[in-house]
């Protein structure tokens, strides 16, 4: 029984996998715990080895169970319990609509049943609650401030996050594991490192990847060839080549497939509706189908998914196509936001325009619930309303045209009229009072709108809806942001198998703390297991003040990996750059960095360090000009840049 012990104890899978073959193998064991022990020591090795991470699901999900082959009164039996844990956990992470109070509450019992034969196992421990430190945890520098501490903490776990999925789970296809759709999705989480800083192992993943997905057979067309919903058709195509826009934004293979997207939203995804107006013909359609059955007829807030990295392009270079064919598309939402049908109030963004009446919302009975797609609640406004409101803020940077602006401050007057409202105020479904509570999300949005116009009529409601790092750059606030940044130091420091081997679905890889809620796994909830917040790092470091997919404002890309370094950007635009930085280092350290929004011109640029000032002029004549500083070792360096008068 000390075998058994040892695999059920065992830290790691492979630990577990000889215990259980050495326990098959000895001549002493039972035989019937000898087939048992075989059976299981199969299992191991395939949930440790198998590239498709979800192997099990098909089987589990018919009985909530799996079948190991094993009697319930085996010595064995408690071990499979483990497994049968981590399913339940994870299909309840993955499947928002499988989870609930009594699958919690049974991968609770499972785990329980595996901890009481085996207590010793940390994985066991991590998931009923225990913080396990994650390796290599910088120590705190004793001068740096403690937004640099913590910045530095999170960064360098991430860093280290990301490279065990390239170095463990990335396979010979290019795939992590979580199949071509789930996949994709990673860049969006790495966006801190792969956005703010240059890694060449982590951009050579990114290549490697996208240029994989893009060679798949159903892709060869430009987009998917399987007909299905935008929400999901599009991310094969945006988060593949969206990240390399950012990365190699001159190489024209890039470029040619950002154009393939505008050949199909011109010639057969979109037509101009009733009303005289371009839109989407309809949710579901591929590279070469639109699905004409009216119930899916709708332009959504997810579409600007699809058009992602065409949106990133124009954005860029002001592209004349592109910029004629996305205005012709954003006067739709502007002229459905500001009329007030079905029930919607005037000035509401609405997430659904109906083809070809034009008409708000699709064919069910509300406005806010278009009904046209099977999953409930999916396109259910307010869903992705941001993406299309940061999609409008846009066209009103690249036009100056003030109609692509009227819904968001319409909106953000609304949030600021019902600010007081009691919480549990009765209110109309789909009124304005109801709209209102739902806008939470308004707050990244008017934090581009606020540093891409100036206007500061809103900061009454941004002082209550901004996110810290927001709050630093209108009124220099730091409290907030250095304790939002140490709970993310924190979330990242800690379980870091949570984050790595234990993740069973590649499109939730940052969840894992997410069980410890309240009504997850634990009815009350465990404290101090965080979240990790991988916006606010990717905002600190590059300045961009919201969501890095939609109307991306980062003013900086630091030439360097990842670590002994923390940058703060603390103010940017077209004619200005600043940052704290704190090199964690001994010796000088030369930092290169690429400024992004700087408009050609003569600037001065300085380093305060110390008392010791160093000052030198900047000619920008191109975009993304890039400028060389020393920083000293252990010591906080301000950098200015600004234009000459």
């Amino acid at each position: 029984m000390d075998l058994v012990r040892e695999a059920g104890n065992a830290a790691t899978e492979e630990a577990r996998l000889g215990a259980l073959r050495r326990l098959e193998a000895l001549p002493e064991t039972d035989p019937r715990l000898a087939r048992e022990a075989g059976r299981l020591a199969g299992f191991v090795e395939q949930w440790a080895a198998e590239p498709r991470l979800d192997f099990f699901w098909r089987d589990f999900r018919k009985e909530e169970n799996y079948d190991f082959g094993i009697a319930a009164d085996s010595p064995l039996h408690p071990l499979t319990c483990l497994y049968r844990g981590r399913m339940m956990l994870w299909a309840n992470l993955e499947f928002g609509g499988y989870a609930n109070p009594e699958r919690w509450e049974k991968a609770r019992r499972w785990f329980a049943i595996a901890r009481d034969a085996h207590p010793d196992n940390p994985v066991l421990r991590m998931h009923l609650g225990q913080a396990l430190p994650a390796p290599d945890v910088p120590a705190p520098h004793p001068d740096a401030p403690a937004w640099a501490n913590a910045q530095r903490a999170a960064l360098e776990q991430l860093t280290g996050i990301i490279h065990w999925w390239i170095d463990h789970r990335m396979a010979e296809d290019g795939q992590y594991g979580g199949g071509w759709g789930d996949d994709c999705e990673m860049w969006r989480w790495w966006t801190p490192v792969l956005l703010g800083f240059e890694d060449p192992k982590i951009n050579a993943a990114q290549a490697r990847f996208s240029s994989a997905l893009l060679s798949q057979p159903h892709m060869r067309g430009g987009y998917t060839s399987k007909i299905y919903d935008v929400e999901h058709t599009s991310e094969d195509t945006s988060d593949a080549i969206t990240p390399m826009m950012h990365l190699d934004p001159e190489n024209p293979e890039w470029r040619e497939r950002v154009m393939r997207l505008a050949d199909l939203f011109e010639n057969l995804w979109t037509g101009v509706n009733d009303r005289g107006f371009r839109q989407f013909k309809s949710t579901y359609f591929s590279e070469t189908k639109v699905d004409p059955s009216p119930a899916r007829a709708c332009d959504t807030a997810y579409h600007p998914r699809a058009m992602q990295p065409a949106l990133l392009l124009w954005q860029r270079t002001g592209d004349a196509r592109l910029g004629r064919l996305f205005t012709a598309w954003m006067e739709t939402w502007a002229d459905a936001a500001a009329r007030n049908g079905r029930g919607k109030p005037a000035g509401v963004l609405p997430g659904a325009v109906h083809w070809p009446d034009g008409k708000i919302g699709g064919l069910g009975p509300d406005w806010w619930d278009p009904q046209n797609h099977d999953e409930p609640g999916l396109y259910r406004w307010p869903g992705p309303v941001a993406m299309l409101a940061n999609t409008l803020l846009l066209a009103h940077h690249m036009t100056g045209g003030d109609k692509y602006l009227a819904s968001i401050r319409d909106m953000a007057a609304m949030r600021l009229r019902h600010a007081g409202s009691p919480s549990g105020e009765p209110q109309e479904a789909g009124g304005e009072a109801w709209c209102a509570a739902r806008m939470g999300w308004l707050g990244g949005v008017l934090g581009k709108y606020r540093l891409a116009t100036g206007d500061t009529g809103f900061d009454a409601l941004l002082a209550r809806d901004a996110p810290p790092y927001l709050s630093l750059r209108l009124n220099g606030e730091r409290g907030p942001l250095e304790a939002a940044l140490e709970r993310t130091a924190r979330a990242l420091s800690i379980n870091f198998e949570g984050y790595t081997s234990e993740v069973r679905y590649t499109d939730r890889v940052l969840r894992f703390p997410s069980i410890f809620e309240r009504g997850k796994l634990f009815t009350e909830g465990i404290s101090g297991i965080p979240s990790p917040d991988t916006g606010l790092l990717y905002a600190t470091v590059t300045g961009d003040p919201g969501d890095a997919g939609y109307f991306p404002m980062n003013a900086v890309r630091w030439r360097t990996p990842a670590k002994n370094l923390a940058a703060l950007v603390t103010d940017s635009g077209k004619d200005r750059f600043a940052a704290e930085l704190f090199h964690f280092g001994d010796a000088p350290r030369n930092l290169r960095m690429e400024l992004l929004l700087l408009a050609p011109g003569e600037y001065r640029l300085r380093v305060d360090c110390g008392g010791d000032t160093k000052e030198s002029t900047l000619t920008v004549a191109a975009p993304r000009p890039e400028v060389t500083v020393t920083l000293p070792g252990g010591q906080l360096a301000q950098l200015f840049i600004t234009r000459r008068s």
